[in-house]
């Protein structure tokens, strides 16, 4: 490759005394400084804006919200910009509730979830509690959320971790899903999850209850995670007065930012409702007890 006076590529990096690296990324950003500058705070305005929105996105994420902004950008140059900028991800309380109650005498049901290969939604439904804490009081969340796009379908705010709780969250998803029968519905052995109204609500709807093996918490990971989610980017950084007030901060998160906004690394970073609008119909799928 020739310059346009006809001087080789290396003869000109010799001459100018600088890296070849260096020497591409002048050719790509132009030769104003100025040009450069502007773009640079340009972009690092954008990941700021992104950063206080999700603070709890890394470079990955915010590499593609970036992207899905129009950006051309490297992820080696976001870090830098992040890492510059001190923009660092909220970090991890370890304070922590038991919300799991698995001493009970109700039936348990063997774990189905292990054994499927998911090609769509209401193949898979995944559950599970757990607490917020306001000015006076601890209250509990239960949600069922789609474990194949990722996308919360039922929930509910009580202030105790009776029947009630997740019966209601459960009843929210049967009635805007209305799955076809077949559906595994998986949770942990909980004696909500186990009670005989849980159960035999499930079992009127044609789904099969599967359950995670005792002491083996990973097994409903995806809604483990999904509450990791819920507290770092909802719930720290709220100050609820009351259930009312939870109620209305947490119903904003599920329905307008975690399910229509967040982007999410297993969907090839897009929200959960923009990943279920593009699927084609779901596929029926064969689960065996």
């Amino acid at each position: 490759m020739k310059a346009d006076r006809g001087l080789p590529i290396a003869r000109m990096i010799e001459l100018g005394g600088v890296s070849r690296a260096s020497f591409y990324r002048f050719q790509e950003d132009g030769p104003s400084r100025s040009d450069r500058s502007d773009r640079d705070m340009d972009l690092r305005d954008a990941i700021q804006r992104i950063a206080l929105e999700w603070p709890s996105y890394g470079r990955p994420r915010i590499t593609r919200a970036l992207r899905r902004q129009g950006w051309r950008v490297n992820p080696k140059r976001v870090r830098r910009l992040l890492r510059e900028d001190n923009l660092l991800c909220v970090r991890k309380r370890k304070f922590r509730v038991t919300t799991t109650d698995s001493h009970h005498g109700r039936k348990v049901y063997p774990n189905l979830a292990g054994e499927m290969e998911l090609h769509g939604i209401n193949q898979l439904w995944v559950a599970d509690i757990t607490y917020i804490r306001l000015e006076t009081e601890f209250v509990y969340l239960a949600v069922v959320m789609d474990a194949y796009s990722r996308r919360v379908i039922g929930w509910a705010l009580h202030r105790t971790m009776e029947d009630d709780l997740t019966l209601a969250a459960l009843r929210m998803a049967l009635e805007q899903r209305r799955p076809a029968p077949g559906l595994v519905h998986h949770s942990d052995r909980g004696s909500q999850y186990a009670s005989g109204d849980y159960t035999e609500l499930l079992k009127a709807h044609g789904c099969k209850i599967s359950m995670s093996h005792k002491s083996s918490p990973w097994e409903n990971a995806a809604c483990e995670s999904w509450m990791k989610t819920l507290k770092y980017e909802e719930v720290y950084r709220q100050e609820y007065r009351d259930l009312a007030e939870a109620r209305a901060s947490i119903e904003r998160f599920i329905e307008k930012v975690y399910n229509q906004q967040r982007l999410h690394s297993a969907l090839g970073y897009r929200p959960p409702l923009e990943f279920e609008q593009a699927l084609a119909v779901p596929r029926a799928v064969e689960v065996h007890a």
